[in-house]
């Protein structure tokens, strides 16, 4: 028997925040005489979500060269990246299995991690690379420089950032954001910072219209819509910006839908293991776990997944348990504005200077390439 063959493989299903952190740590970690290491990613290059809006929306500074990293050795040659969507994945007794790409390309697994993220609707359904994703990005930069009056639906981080962008960079466009709720966010946070937010919009003349909502998202011929309360806005182009779904129809068709809440998250026990399934794990966006669906949480998640993956390699029960974590986020308004907040004490937020010190400007991309090693 060969050696390759003998080695445990642990294969990571997602490129994503979480996803790539989870295989940089293992590749520290786990000895290439013993295991391999393979990390199976759609996307061509590393989406930085932060930058994404921006990105969609003006062509200045060319952001798609800096958004969308190349990956590169970032496992240091520890690892191997395999570029291509996953159909479904099998288990077997004994622990083992086998991922299946769309491509007809499998991978066998002794031990198996989710983390896919979410899939997001209009401008955010990016394609995985090459032409067509920079064909998806000039579109949308050109529907919204054309635009006289844009409206966006949902007023929560996305919707936010994006209302900020448009009337940063197309100053005078009409602008509004419907929400359903009484206040931009949801009321996992305080009323002070989303009052705050909303205060920071409405100074950039973005009409913000609270509790309603747009069901039909097609502008009418005179370009309009109408809101379920009857209220009417001009309207040439609606986007989209009520946030993500988890993106686990292949772990539905592979494991069946019990694995899934009725949300389609993943259930998960506190290690981050399927309760049925002790080699297999799910961190990130797709899990059920009472907390915002935010990258902050991606190393806490990752942590914990990585010291429980090294424990079943080892044949030990994982220990290591995710015991939540406190809310943290910082927002942007523009690229001079914005705001963080942190749920610890009190609750502290924090104002422009923060949100444009840390994010606003440089949307993080700097600092995202020096925790991965791109």
């Amino acid at each position: 028997m060969s050696t390759e063959t003998t080695k445990k493989t642990v294969v990571i299903v997602g490129g994503g925040s979480v996803g790539a952190g989870i295989a940089k740590s293992l590749s520290t970690q786990l000895d290439p005489n013993k295991h391999r290491l393979v990390m199976v990613t759609a996307s061509e290059k590393y989406v930085h979500l932060p930058g994404t809006i921006r990105t969609v929306t003006t062509a200045e500074g060319e952001l798609e060269k800096r958004v969308f990293i190349p990956y590169g050795d970032f496992l240091k040659g520890k690892g191997e990246i395999k570029h291509g969507e996953v159909a479904s994945f099998t288990t077997r007794s004994g622990g083992k299995g086998t991922v299946n790409l769309t491509s007809g390309e499998s991978v066998e697994y002794d031990v198996l991690v989710l983390a896919t993220g979410s899939k997001w609707p209009g401008p955010f359904e990016l394609p995985t690379g090459g032409e067509k994703l920079q064909s998806h990005i000039d579109s949308w930069r050109a529907k919204i420089e054309k635009a006289q009056s844009v409206v966006l639906v949902g007023a929560g981080a996305v919707g936010i950032e994006f209302a900020g962008e448009i009337s940063d960079f197309y100053k005078g466009k009409n602008v509004s954001i419907v929400h359903n709720g009484r206040l931009p966010l949801n009321d996992v946070y305080p009323d002070r910072l989303r009052n705050g937010l909303l205060t920071k919009l409405q100074r950039r003349n973005v009409n913000v219209v609270l509790n309603d909502r747009l069901d039909d998202y097609t502008p009418s011929e005179d370009g309009t819509v109408t809101l379920r309360s009857g209220k009417v806005l001009n309207a040439d182009l609606v986007i989209p910006t009520v946030g993500g779904t988890p993106n686990t129809d292949f772990i539905k068709a592979s494991l069946g839908e019990d694995v899934l809440t009725a949300s389609n998250h993943v259930k998960v026990l506190p290690t981050f293991q399927l309760p049925s399934h002790a080699n297999i794990f799910a961190a990130g966006d797709i899990i059920e776990w009472k907390e915002q669906k935010q990258a902050a949480k991606a190393a806490g998640h990752a942590s914990v997944v990585v010291k429980n993956v090294l424990s079943v390699l080892k044949g030990q029960s994982p220990s290591a348990q995710y015991k939540g974590s406190y809310e943290i986020m910082v927002i942007t308004v523009g690229r001079e504005g914005g705001a963080g907040y942190f749920g610890v004490l009190w609750g502290l937020i924090f104002g422009d200077w923060f949100a444009r010190m840390l994010k606003s400007r440089g949307l993080m991309i700097e600092m995202t390439k020096g925790n991965f090693g791109f």
